[in-house]
This record gives C-alpha cells, sequence and structure tokens, in this order.
C-alpha cells in the first residue's frame, strides 16, 4: 500500500491544537493558601480564606528578599508590632455601610470565602479568583465580591495586578468617608522613611515626598531603601479607570501605603468622598503592585505606570 502522508493542511492543525493545549490554563480550586512562584522561585501565598479577610503574605522581590512587614502573621525580632490589622497586602475599608472593615469592632465585620478559589496559570501569568461576601453580626450580608489577583513579571520588577467587583446586597451599598482604607501594603520595616532601621523615601506622581504625600492626590505612589545593603522598592498604582483617579494615599512614613478613594474629607478636610452604589449596580477597582530591585526612579515607575494605564 502506498505511503500515506499528512496533508499541509492537517498537520497545521496538530500543530496548532498543540500549541492550544500548551497554552490552555489549568485550573485548581481550593480554600487552602495558594502559592505562587514564577520561574521556580518563590513570590507570594495568597491565604484567600484568611479571617477576618484574605490577604497576601509573604510578597517578595525577583531575588525572594521579602518587602513586606512580616507582622502579625510571624513574630520577627526588631519589628513593630502597631496596627495588627495592617496584613501585609490587602484590602478593606473603615465605613461600609457603617461598619469598620478595617479595623473590625464587635459586629464581627469580615470578608469570607464563598465557595472555592480559583488558580491556575494563564498565559505566563498566575491568576487567582475568588467570590466573598462581606459580612456582619450572625451573618448579615452587606456586599458581595469578585476579585481577581494577576502575579507576573514585566520589565525586571515583579508586580500583583488586583481587580475587584463589589455588588450590593439588598440595599444601596454605601463607602463613607474615612482615612482608613482601602488597598492597602505594609512594607517591610527597613524601607520606612521613619524608625528604626529606616532607610526609605517616598514620592508619589507629583513629587511630593515624605509625610508630604499622605491625603494627597496621585497617580502611583513609590517607596524605596534598602535591606542587607541592597537596593529595593515597592510602587502602589491607582488605575485611571477608577472612581476619583487619581485617588488619595493614607500613605504613612511608618511603613503604611494605601490607595483611598473615598477619603476626600478626611483628608482634605471639605467636601465628602462618600460613594453609593445602587442596587443592580457594580463598584469596580484595579490597582498594581510593582516590587523591583535597583535602577527605579520616578521617571521609571511613571512609563510603567503609563504602560499598564494604556492596557484598558
Amino acid at each position: 500500500m502506498p505511503e500515506t502522508r499528512p496533508t499541509p493542511i492537517a498537520t497545521a492543525l496538530v500543530l496548532l491544537l498543540a500549541a492550544c493545549a500548551e497554552r490552555a490554563p489549568s485550573t485548581h480550586r481550593t480554600s487552602k493558601p495558594i502559592a505562587v512562584a514564577l520561574g521556580g522561585a518563590e513570590f507570594a501565598t495568597v491565604h484567600v480564606a484568611a479571617t477576618p479577610r484574605p490577604y497576601v503574605f509573604p510578597l517578595r522581590a525577583p531575588d525572594g528578599t521579602p518587602l513586606t512587614r512580616a507582622f502579625p502573621m510571624e513574630e520577627v525580632p526588631g519589628e513593630s508590632g502597631d496596627h495588627p490589622h495592617h496584613q501585609s497586602l490587602w484590602f478593606a475599608h473603615g465605613d461600609v455601610d457603617g461598619f469598620d472593615f478595617w479595623h473590625g469592632s464587635d459586629r464581627a465585620e469580615r470578608q469570607e470565602l464563598d465557595g472555592e478559589a480559583q488558580h491556575g496559570i494563564e498565559d505566563g501569568v498566575h491568576v487567582v479568583r475568588a467570590a466573598y461576601r462581606w459580612l456582619v453580626d450572625e451573618g448579615t450580608v452587606v456586599a458581595t465580591e469578585s476579585r481577581e489577583w494577576r502575579f507576573g513579571e514585566e520589565d525586571g520588577a515583579r508586580y500583583v495586578d488586583f481587580r475587584t467587583t463589589l455588588s450590593p446586597s439588598t440595599a444601596p451599598l454605601v463607602f463613607g468617608d474615612t482615612k482608613e482604607g482601602t488597598f492597602a501594603l505594609r512594607i517591610h520595616p527597613a524601607l520606612r522613611v521613619e524608625g528604626e532601621h529606616a532607610t526609605g523615601t517616598l514620592t508619589n506622581s507629583e513629587g511630593v515626598s515624605g509625610r508630604g504625600a499622605w491625603g494627597r492626590r496621585a497617580r502611583w505612589i513609590h517607596d524605596v531603601g534598602s535591606i542587607d545593603g541592597q537596593t529595593y522598592g515597592v510602587a502602589l498604582l491607582d488605575h485611571p479607570s477608577n472612581p476619583r483617579h487619581p485617588t488619595w494615599w493614607h500613605a504613612r512614613t511608618y511603613g503604611l501605603l494605601a490607595a483611598n478613594p473615598f477619603g476626600r474629607g478626611a483628608f482634605e478636610g471639605e467636601g465628602s468622598g462618600e460613594l453609593v452604589v445602587p442596587v443592580g449596580e457594580t463598584l469596580r477597582l484595579r490597582y498594581r503592585v510593582l516590587l523591583h530591585a535597583e535602577g527605579w526612579d520616578s521617571d521609571r515607575v511613571e512609563q510603567a505606570w503609563r504602560r499598564w494605564a494604556e492596557q484598558g
């Protein structure tokens, strides 16, 4: 019998299917902490079911150095024990329908995982998705949330992209005007501007630095310092699609960096930043965290912000 050879079209189809299989995301479900690695190196762990809210800890620079404070998840000699609600990287607000999801209170405010989180690799990016119910008391639902973290590398830095969609329950969802919020990072003690072992400098996109950056509006905020003699930095970026962009920053020289689009009155002393989400509508927010080693200045952070903002 004559030898049968595949046609060029059949060969192309086989190659296409193989390529698609290699790129197809492999999705896993879990309620346990999700460890994220890039190129075989540890990057972050997402504590998807932590109470009273999920958080990401640790967060590591490209060489593996942790860039956030360990407390209260771990106790490290010499680290401060202030603000135990500052859990590495987290999302919360101090006035949601009058409830304090930032500090917590006797109303038992919490963000509870709804079902299991999904995670997997999509086009080289580690993606974690989860749904949450914002609860008080014995289970009253204030809001529901769809949340996504994306962990990747770009231009020699690691990044975390955070997206959230919040929906009211049975009544309008009200984000009150308070400085206590909202998308927040507690940096490594050595990167602080003030305090024991502090080496950091803090600058925003408008060129305002140090304590002056608190309560100011800016596209991004950037902290850079040294840990064990090596230079590292973190930047938080506000997306132009967010309400009230450029956002206000609850940025403290003791080590807190937080984007807060609801604190106009608290920061400026006039007006109101209250935001109401009617039933049937949603609030969407997007932020990026950059973690880098040496070689990053304000111009480079601005370029990174522009590339990200243009992605849509």
